[in-house]
């Protein structure tokens, strides 16, 4: 950690902490010519020799004995041990990229203790912007999502402060905050924010600017996810289509947007021109990041859901199975990305009518989504629902009666009456109040069903 933080080219904007990093960084082995693994291993040796830090060769980390913490904890001052915190947290910052190979997901993992015990005595507006973008990024990978908010908030209002609020580096972090909120199903917190990025960028920067097209794809993903497809759909191809003349067809961004599009189409039932869009992301991504790149692993994922509504359920369920393992061993059993691969997977399940494997993996999603994400994602939601229909075709219908009555209310709060997930969960469950003999009930839900789909025409 300390060779990564000391090789680091990030300028931390505040010269106070840099010059503090780094004369830390200096003691410990950081040279003008990089990093000396003698002097690291002198200093180790030295502490080691007064018992003052022991090294573990099976897992390769160093641990502080107990003693040696209680005793810097009573003997310096809260000013230095305050002062200390910001500095280990810094460098925790500074010793990792934002790549996304299968090592460096591993090794953000293994940071998140790390960075909870020394962000735990700090308060937010203590730490450093660029720090806080770079520890947000170990919460979002952990799945600690209320955390990374916390810290996208901070950045953000001291971005506006201290840069004004048309600044690119301020309108980069709101986007980066609505993005949070699109991900715990705050739509509208989500769509307020990027419309305002949009507009902003716009004028700073220009229609055809990389950075406009991304706030004008993330504000369609916004519709998207609220059910105005036709809206969602007009911004993503025009995106689409600019991106291809400015970026590139190979670029990442073009090929996000490609994706983007084709779920869209996939929400409109238009499942050809989906799988058109979806098997060209899939094969660029496949050659240009090869097969385990996370981002791969997402087109694949992508186009199974493609096969499954087309009734390929063999294809959809060999490649589900090849994205959960890979989900496993990147990003970790828990993962809300890992539970969103096992919950694909248990759809297939239950298409193909193998109603226990789908329960097992159900049950197991729904209580860690639960616990992850809170009882209100759009993700527990769904894994309710997905539940509820498993439970019918096993003739517990009482069980799934009260799933979909809790997932139907949450939808209408979350949501609107009118919201195709909201119509959805209502139809699911006058189903089931016929299968009940409940049919005044099954009656009433219908009509609402009938009448917002004629308002809304929704299919």
């Amino acid at each position: 950690m300390f060779e990564k933080a000391a090789l680091s080219q990030i300028n931390l904007e505040n010269s106070e902490l840099q010059a503090e990093v780094t004369k830390l960084l200096n003691q410990l082995g950081k040279t003008d010519m990089g990093w000396s693994s003698w002097t690291f291993r002198k200093v180790i040796k030295h502490l080691g020799s007064h018992s003052l830090i022991e090294y573990d060769g099976q897992n390769r980390t160093y641990t502080i004995h107990p003693l040696v913490h209680h005793w810097s904890s009573t003997t310096n001052t809260e000013g230095n041990r305050h002062e200390m915190q910001k500095i280990i947290l810094t460098i925790i910052a500074l010793s990792f990229s934002s790549t996304t190979t299968d090592e460096d997901i591993k090794y953000r993992r293994k940071l998140l203790k790390h960075t909870i015990s020394s962000i735990a005595s700090l308060k937010l507006e203590d730490i450093n912007p660029l720090v806080g973008m770079h520890i947000a990024q170990i919460y979002f990978e952990a799945g600690h999502w209320k955390e990374m908010e916390a810290l996208e908030v901070m950045v953000m209002e001291k971005r506006k402060q201290e840069l004004g609020d048309d600044h690119p580096d301020t309108l980069t972090s709101m986007a980066i905050l609505a993005n949070t909120y699109r991900n715990q199903s705050r739509w509208k917190d989500a769509e307020a924010l990027n419309l305002v990025v949009s507009q902003k960028r716009k004028l700073v920067l220009g229609d055809d600017h990389p950075d406009t097209l991304t706030s004008m794809g993330n504000l369609a993903d916004m519709y998207r996810n609220q059910g105005r497809w036709k809206e969602a759909e007009a911004l993503q191809v025009v995106v689409m289509e600019k991106r291809k003349q400015v970026l590139g067809e190979d670029h990442p961004h073009t090929l996000w947007s490609m994706g983007d599009l084709a779920q869209t189409y996939s929400n409109q039932g238009r499942s050809d021109e989906e799988e058109v869009l979806k098997e060209a992301v899939m094969k660029k991504r496949k050659r240009l990041l090869g097969d385990d790149h996370p981002d791969t692993q997402t087109a694949i994922g992508d186009l199974a859901l493609t096969y499954k509504e087309q009734g390929r359920l063999k294809d959809a369920e060999a490649l589900e199975v090849l994205v959960l393992d890979k989900r496993k061993r990147s990003l970790g059993e828990e993962h809300p990305y890992t539970l969103r691969a096992m919950s694909h997977l248990a759809v297939t399940y239950w298409k193909q009518g193998r109603w226990n494997n789908a329960e097992a993996l159900q049950v197991e999603t729904m209580e860690k989504t639960k616990r992850l994400l809170g009882d209100d994602h759009h993700w527990t939601l769904e894994n309710m629902a997905n539940l509820a229909n498993t439970y019918r075709e096993q003739g517990r219908l009482e069980d799934a009666m009260l799933l979909l009555e809790a997932v139907m209310e949450k939808r209408k709060q979350i949501l609107r009456d009118g919201h195709p997930d909201t119509l959805k969960s209502m139809a699911s469950l006058a189903a089931i109040y016929r299968d009940l003999g409940r049919l005044n009930d099954a009656e009433a839900l219908e009509m609402v069903v009938d009448e917002h789909k004629k308002r809304y025409q929704v299919s």
